[in-house]
């Protein structure tokens, strides 16, 4: 991925080095959550969070601006990416995109959805409109997961960056009215994924005719992450059999058509998973 070039984004935030206070402990069944949280990408971390002490405090101070280390170029560069994306697609529909803004932190941190750790994976706080990344996870979607490759990592940013589209278009509210009318929870937990998954496909797209970042190979290392974090590869990898019923992301099939959908189409309209017959 040509990466270097591209405009770098001023919405990041780096917590790193910051010593929160000890978090609540979680144990038994919650303890087994958030162990497999930790390996797949997250959109709403407060139902695991309520399992956290809520009497937690932070001793975090004010961050500090985003340094100038790689990794911390990568993620500005990427973010400052699907600004561009999202606020052309925006502006085509007589909108304004507003950006997230990415933390990134170490260990722990604390967000509007509750405190946070690293076992949870990237995972994206509608209360607060924020991006939260610790970059060790980069490591472990190359290591265990079979899944290098920057274009890889930015595609773990730019899924991040879907729900937080999902969330200005208004789409995470009506996903909690459906819930709180008793929709089937992990149904739309998986519509849900899949869109972000496609819009992720969608920014990679437009993203690269406006720029020129994508490199041979780089698409097939995005769709080999994508099919990493499939709730059936996971489940066998974790547990041995896989529970369909189970499914909160969608499988590695799935995730994978869903980017090529995005990627293919370059149309976020391409991407209702909601009005979808079959995923």
């Amino acid at each position: 991925m040509r990466w270097q070039d591209l405009r770098r984004s001023s919405n990041i935030e780096d917590r790193r080095g910051m010593r929160p206070a000890a978090i609540g402990g979680v144990g038994g069944i919650g303890a087994i959550v958030i162990v497999l949280v930790a390996l797949f990408f997250g959109v709403d971390p407060s139902a695991l969070l309520q399992q956290v002490d809520p009497g937690s405090s932070q001793t975090e101070t004010a961050s500090s601006p985003a340094p100038q280390d790689e990794n911390s170029q990568f993620l500005a560069a990427v973010l400052g990416s699907t600004e561009d994306t999202w606020g052309a697609v925006f502006q085509e529909a007589g909108s304004r995109y507003a950006p997230p803004k990415l933390v990134r932190f170490s260990g722990a941190t604390r967000s509007a959805c509750g405190s946070a750790s690293s076992a949870m994976g990237p995972f994206y706080c509608p209360g607060d409109r924020m991006v939260y990344i610790d970059t060790d996870f980069f490591d472990e979607l190359s290591r265990r997961f079979g899944a290098p490759g920057k274009f890889a990592e930015a595609y773990v940013v730019a899924h991040e960056v879907g729900h937080h589209v999902q969330n200005l278009l208004g789409i995470m509210d009506k996903v909690a009215e459906q819930r709180s009318r008793g929709g089937d929870g992990n149904a739309l937990s998986v519509r849900v994924e899949l869109q972000a998954d496609c819009f992720a496909g969608v920014w990679a797209k437009r993203g690269d005719q406006q720029s020129r970042f994508i490199e041979p190979g780089d698409i097939e290392s995005a769709m080999k992450a994508a099919a990493a974090v499939g709730d059936d590869a996971l489940q066998k990898k974790t547990q041995g059999y896989v529970v369909p019923d189970s499914f909160t992301h969608g499988s590695s099939e799935q995730r994978v058509r869903w980017f090529r959908r995005g990627f293919d189409s370059g149309n976020p309209t391409s991407c209702d998973t909601f009005a979808a017959q079959t995923l």
